[in-house]
């Protein structure tokens, strides 16, 4: 999607004839003044699909903290991504995704506990070299696919940490983006629905297998799939099929945010040159680079819970058992929290309190190392570039779910060293 509006303020848009499950509106559309408008004149919105199936829509800064914040008023253990509404998740209860506490609490510390700002810090040399290899390709001065190629970054960071051999990454890379989208043409194989079907098998699948080889040779490589088969919720162990469905949940967390991240903060600074100019000439300001980022692109653009009964929230009512999706992408540029939320601007004051990597129980676990990811690629890329340029249109992905590009053609010039 468009990351800048073509007319913020959502003047003469009719809400009542909005899909937003119009994939061409992520595509080459803007979804942004349909937001502004909703934020305006429908904070709680409603719409039923062709076949039946309905949510509500919350947009709201302050509404979409409280839907993803309140467990016990809109649950998860229904399902929390838009592409399976109007099925619930067979794996509710199993998959640390689609549990509420107190379970996913006592699973998500166990994992949380080696994904800490403090734990992840002693891989900042390997996420170093990483990035510095994954840059190499564009030194020459050609052109360079950053999107196409960052899809593969998350992989070569987590991988290791997460004890998968490097043979297996693109594979795991192309099923991740399979079950994130599922109708981009990029990605698909046969219908979505098939598309979700054939990813969802493969990906429990590997971590099934991975985890019955473990089993069978009675070793241990200290890494985090390795740690989740010693992981306990309540009183016992997690079942090797609770094991293998949490594995399929941080291998898809581990590449959704971060390779959109970096491209659509790419094209913002490709389309601002004296935010790059700024970034350049003071490095302090890259965390903060980082944090706009994350609000500018919001890859996860939204997510979805049950209300467990009848919810007033936005000026309405959710009846009890209703969808409510919360967009992620509209309450980052709420303009209730943020001062010219259409402004890409890396000196934003407050710009981390953005809620790209979500809110509440469930805020993303591997927050911290897609944080330092991004810090030391954007330190490496300003480091060794001068000037960036686009060679030839982005290509957006086709997703309601994930806000990101599949193609991003650019040129980049060394810098000139001092």
């Amino acid at each position: 999607m468009r990351l800048t509006p073509a007319a913020a303020g959502g003047i003469g848009i009719d809400l009542d004839r909005v899909d937003l499950f119009d994939l061409d509106l992520y595509t080459s559309g803007d979804p942004h003044p349909v937001w502004d408008a909703m934020r305006a004149k429908a904070p709680l919105h409603h719409q039923v699909l062709p076949d039946g199936r309905e949510f509500w829509s919350v947009t709201r800064y302050d509404d979409v903290c409280r839907v993803l914040g309140d467990h016990r008023a809109f649950t998860s253990e229904r399902g929390t991504v838009v592409t399976h509404l109007g099925e619930d998740d067979v794996a509710a209860g199993r998959l640390m995704t689609s549990t509420d506490p107190p379970r996913h609490t006592e699973v998500r510390r166990a994992i949380g506990a080696r994904l800490t700002a403090r734990a992840v810090a002693s891989w900042r040399d390997r996420i170093r070299r990483a990035v510095v290899r994954f840059l190499e390709p564009a030194l020459d001065g050609g052109s360079f696919d950053l999107a196409e190629r960052a899809h593969r970054l998350p992989m070569v960071v987590a991988g290791p940490l997460l004890g998968i051999p490097e043979r297996d990454w693109d594979e795991l890379v192309q099923l991740t983006a399979m079950v994130t989208a599922p109708s981009d043409p990029h990605f698909q194989h046969g219908s979505e629905a098939a598309t979700l079907a054939i990813s969802h098998h493969e990906l429990v699948t590997y971590v099934t297998e991975w985890v019955r080889r473990r089993r069978s040779d009675g070793g241990e490589d200290g890494s985090l799939l390795d740690h989740l088969m010693s992981v306990r919720a309540g009183d016992a162990p997690l079942t090797d099929e609770e094991i293998a469905l949490d594995g399929y949940s941080i291998l898809l967390g581990a590449n959704v945010t971060t390779p959109h991240t970096v491209s659509g903060t790419v094209l913002a600074l490709i389309e601002r040159p004296e935010q790059l100019d700024k970034a350049q000439a003071d490095p302090s300001l890259i965390p903060n680079l980082v944090e706009e980022g994350l609000r500018w692109t919001s890859a996860a653009c939204n997510f979805m819970r049950y209300a467990v009964s009848d919810i007033r929230i936005g000026g309405g009512t959710i009846p009890a058992g209703g969808a409510v999706v919360a967009w992620i992408g509209s309450a980052n540029r709420d303009e209730s929290q943020f001062t010219d939320p259409h402004e890409f601007d890396i000196t934003r004051s407050g710009a981390g309190r953005h809620v790209a990597f979500g809110f509440g129980p469930h805020y993303c676990v591997g927050g911290p190392l897609a944080r330092l990811t991004l810090r030391v690629f954007f330190e490496e890329l300003l480091q060794r570039f001068g000037s960036i340029v686009l060679d030839g249109e982005p290509r957006h992905l086709r997703s309601y779910f994930i806000a990101g590009m599949t193609h991003l053609p650019i040129v980049a010039e060394k810098r000139a060293t001092p």
